[in-house]
């Protein structure tokens, strides 16, 4: 059986669209004869998008109880004993609550998917785990929900909801998106239109990004040009910045069409946060290696990279002062002046503007 085809509606903030657009669109696969179900809607209070759902079979939520509380989460299994041929599945990178068999949404619509059900779902641009930083130099809102890169990338469809910032923020005033007194908290923060701006331009960039992917790139890439892949080595260390480097080097390499190796090196000090980062490397699909020198670390990492064919080595910045951050600096050194023939890249921990 032949897995279901995802198709995720994309916007860079509530409100612009993306769920009346997706049910605008199940009403058409439903009107053509297919057999269509929603398997998970967030109303929200939006009376224009509740009336899309009009003729729609809903799939009743799943009730958890955590905490003394009660959850209402999708429930996966029902949706695959009614086996539709579409599923609807809005907010595709919600956290499930503790208590049930997957953490996060996106699995969830994996095992549709799996099952050779076709899946809508819709999500905004700063869920997406490469960009995490990015939004949060933006915005300050660190995203604690995002979804790896790759399984944005295993869409077989990615479609842009547009809006201008404008037109977003005079839906807010209206109380189009959310009632007046969260409106205006809203438009105090994250709905500034500078910020706006910024997001909607990283989601124009994004779909272009997937529909070069899906359809050929027509400027030519890197390895066509040169006949070489490009590879690149990400050096994790125990401090928190790597994280960033490893997202940078990921989105670097998705767009070069290349391939992103995590490298750590087995320290005394500091072996469970490089464990930690490697772990969140692997989560992105990210080949990780650890590493442990005989000798001088700095010839060990070069040596790895040239055995591997890396051509760009990626490292974080270290914040001057302290024994080890010394130490840091001249392993850096070390590899910067060992490594003529490659491209060694600095990631600066950049704090917001």
């Amino acid at each position: 059986m032949a897995d279901g085809r995802l198709k995720i509606y994309l916007g860079y903030a509530a409100g612009v669209g993306k769920t009346y657009q997706m049910l605008g669109d199940a009403q058409e696969l439903r009107r053509a004869g297919r057999d269509v179900v929603i398997g998970y809607f967030e109303p929200h209070g939006r009376a224009d998008t509740i009336a899309r759902t009009e003729g729609l079979e809903l799939i009743p939520r799943r009730r958890v109880e955590y905490r003394g509380c009660v959850f209402e989460e999708m429930d996966t299994d029902a949706i695959l004993r009614r086996h539709p041929e579409v599923c609807v599945v809005d907010e595709f990178p919600h956290s499930n609550v503790e208590g049930l068999e997957t953490t996060k949404r996106w699995q969830d619509v994996n095992a549709l998917l799996a099952a050779g059900i076709d899946v809508l779902t819709t999500m905004n641009i700063q869920h997406l785990e490469s960009l995490n930083d990015q939004v949060w130099r933006i915005s300050g809102v660190r995203v604690r929900e995002t979804i790896p890169d790759w399984v944005m990338n295993q869409a077989d469809e990615v479609v842009l909801v547009d809006l201008t910032p404008g037109a977003l923020i005079n839906r807010l005033i209206r109380g189009v998106v959310y009632s007046p007194g969260k409106s205006r908290q809203a438009l105090e923060n994250f709905f500034q239109e500078p910020t706006l701006v910024a997001l909607r331009e990283l989601a124009i960039r994004q779909t272009a990004h997937e529909s070069e992917s899906h359809h050929g790139d027509p400027v030519e890439s890197p390895r066509q040009r040169t006949g070489r892949t490009e590879r690149i080595l990400v050096l994790v260390t125990p401090d928190p910045s790597s994280a960033a480097v490893i997202r940078r080097a990921k989105r670097v390499a998705d767009y070069l069409h290349g391939d992103c190796i995590a490298l750590g090196i087995i320290e005394k000090e500091g072996a469970e946060a490089i464990d930690r980062h490697l772990g969140f490397a692997r989560n992105l699909h990210i080949e990780s290696q650890m590493l442990e020198p005989e000798g001088d670390a700095a010839d060990a990492v070069v040596h790895f990279a040239r055995e591997r064919g890396v051509t760009q080595i990626f490292l974080s910045h270290s914040k001057k002062g302290g024994a080890m951050n010394f130490f840091r600096n001249t392993i850096d050194e070390r590899i910067i002046a060992r490594s003529p023939d490659m491209q060694v890249t600095i990631v600066g921990n950049r704090p917001r503007p």
